[in-house]
């Protein structure tokens, strides 16, 4: 299998089962084979943080399938446009929304319909004019060069097939002097193969997550400036996943951790081509 067409495949496993989860409720999904901790995938639950206590919250946008709070750590500021990759059913952006206030946007991207449909369906429920869903994959963000002040992502890049690929469009979309703040899905050490190779896992966050420190050396390769990890915990896998993954190794030899990355587009960047150098 090439390269491009082992790519579609995964983002159509992805966009199949997000979809299915995207009909269903948090506490839905908390119970069922297609949800965050039934039998088919990963119980995303290990990953989740609470949300219900921070101003913006909305239940039903909710559906627990994040691994850290990204808005925690991104300075975001009344009057700026953030863009949220991977927005899901909203969740991150109405807290970011509360954030910016009313001069300020928040477009969120997403490549499954579904989700795009129920965060649509949420925003117009709260009367939001100033929240914005379009479709799209993070290879190729649908939005102009230099529009966000802000970059957010929640337990997605992880996903990404092309990651190099995506760290260069976060880039491209963030001003000069502005900055990202990702929560997502990292290794330290060698990822058992059968592990990284299940495609179950792979749309539970796991199998799809690179080392840690190319992680960091990608985002610094497309340009960013300042990356540092804000925040960190170790991820522990129920005993019934390392059982049947990797009877072989034990946990001392590799880690799987949630992490939160802040880095910054320099402001003296100029883009080749656009007349500003």
């Amino acid at each position: 299998m090439n390269t491009e067409n082992n790519e579609s495949q995964l983002r159509d496993l992805v966009k199949e089962k997000y979809g299915e989860i995207a009909n269903q409720s948090r506490e839905e999904n908390a119970t069922s084979c297609c949800g965050t901790s039934g039998c088919c995938t990963v119980d995303y639950e290990v990953f989740a943080e609470n949300y219900e206590n921070l101003n913006g919250y909305v239940k039903e946008a909710d559906l627990g399938l994040g691994c850290g709070i990204p808005t925690e750590f991104a300075l975001i500021k009344a009057g700026d446009t953030v863009i949220d990759l991977g927005s899901g059913a909203g969740n991150d952006c109405f807290v970011a929304r509360a954030m910016v206030g009313e001069k300020g946007n928040v477009i969120g991207i997403d490549m499954t319909e579904a989700m795009i449909t129920k965060a649509r369906i949420n925003a117009e429920k709260l009367g939001f004019n100033n929240v914005e869903f379009r479709q799209g994959i993070i290879e190729s963000i649908p939005v102009s060069a230099n529009r966000a002040d802000v970059v957010v992502s929640n337990c997605v890049l992880n996903l990404v097939p092309d990651k190099a690929k995506a760290f260069h469009e976060m880039f491209r979309v963030i001003k000069p002097g502005g900055h990202f703040s990702v929560s997502d899905v990292v290794t330290k050490g060698k990822l058992p193969e059968a592990i990284r190779k299940d495609a179950e896992l792979y749309v539970g966050c796991v199998s799809g997550a690179v080392d840690l420190q190319l992680y960091l050396r990608m985002l610094g390769e497309s340009g960013f400036a300042n990356v540092r990890v804000m925040k960190e915990k170790k991820i522990d896998l129920p005993q019934e996943i390392i059982s049947r993954f990797d009877a072989g190794s034990t946990d001392a030899e590799y880690g799987i951790y949630s992490v939160t990355v802040y880095g910054e587009k320099p402001a003296a960047y100029c883009a080749p081509g656009s007349g500003c150098c």
